[in-house]
């Protein structure tokens, strides 16, 4: 008879966790379908082709920083600097962008130049002193906001070429190139996590260092990649923002460390690090964007998406922890 309770709790207690997992895997992309059908009832204007192209649209420069901060995620750590980096990026892209004097690639090699530099520094500071990467991001986040002011003297870097304004606010057969870009790095960074030896790598640091070290993992340049690898995602952003506005704004990107890490751990990346995919990366961007746009359509003000922004992130962890809790 005790026997038979134990094992039935035990079955309980495995049904229980199996709910809990399939809740993580399945419960945001229902989710996200859930609020689409809510607001195309409520408002007609929401599905509209015109009104899912901008909602990608402004999506995708959200969804490239958190490509890179999903890398850095999964490895055990977090980058609060990116926001600073699409300034800095996107200012040195400009000061090389002007009609008449360089080729389109010069400001684009700059400016992914320095996002890459930046991202290395970032890296080179977390594995060689030891400090946590929150403070050393913190730091450099206000670093490179200084260095945007210093670069761009304080004012916006305008009158850039056409060229260079069509990498942001061009489009291909009717499609803008944002999507297109958004697209191809989709797949390129689903690609890597999953399908090469430097993908498996950045999982096995994230979710047990001292295991992936004695397998013959080398901790520190796992983490200098993926660090740079966020720099160089961050400066696209950042070029690719700069021409959409066609204007360098040093105080650009203020806040986007925020809203690519909440797509980020909406989409399923583990704060702990070791779990997390390019796909729910992606479906997190894209529910912020969609719950952004919903509220604007709905004429609800700015303060209160801030709030139901808040909820959403909370309860994106709260179920993390309880699907960590529950792991085994």
């Amino acid at each position: 008879m005790k026997n038979g309770f134990i094992t039935t709790f035990s079955q309980t207690g495995q049904s229980y966790k199996t709910h809990i997992r399939g809740i993580g895997k399945y419960g945001l992309l229902l989710a996200f379908f859930v609020i689409c059908l809510a607001l195309s009832l409520i408002t007609p204007k929401f599905l509209t082709v015109q009104n899912l192209m901008i909602i990608v649209t402004q999506v995708s420069i959200n969804a490239l920083l958190a490509f890179g901060v999903t890398f850095v995620i999964i490895a055990g750590g977090i980058d609060l600097s990116i926001g600073s980096m699409v300034a800095v990026t996107g200012v040195v892209a400009a000061s090389f962008a002007h009609p008449d004097t360089y080729p389109v690639a010069v400001p684009i090699g700059m400016g992914l130049l320095a996002g890459l530099l930046f991202g290395a520094f970032n890296g080179f500071v977390v594995t060689r002193s030891k400090v946590p990467p929150f403070i050393v991001t913190l730091g450099t986040m206000t670093i490179g906001r200084g260095l945007a002011l210093i670069i761009s003297k304080g004012r916006p870097v305008s009158n850039l070429s056409d060229s260079f304004n069509f990498l942001g606010g061009g489009k291909i057969l009717g499609i803008p190139t944002l999507i297109i870009i958004l697209i191809v790095l989709f797949i390129g960074c689903s690609i890597l996590l999953k399908r090469t030896v430097l993908g498996r790598y950045i999982y096995a640091v994230g979710g047990n260092e001292q295991a992936a070290k004695a397998s013959g993992i080398q901790l520190n340049k796992v983490k200098m990649v993926v660090y740079t690898l966020c720099g160089g995602l961050a400066a696209l952003a950042g070029i690719l923002l700069t021409s959409r506005i066609t204007t360098g704004q040093p105080n650009a990107g203020t806040g986007f460390e925020l809203d690519a890490i909440a797509a980020a751990i909406i989409g399923g990346t583990s704060t702990s690090g070791g779990t997390g995919t390019m796909t729910g990366t992606l479906i997190g961007a894209l529910l912020i964007g969609v719950i952004s746009n919903g509220l604007d359509l709905l004429n609800v003000t700015s303060y209160y998406q801030q709030v139901v922004m808040g909820v959403i992130i909370i309860g994106a962890v709260v179920l993390d922890s309880m699907n960590q809790t529950n792991k085994g």
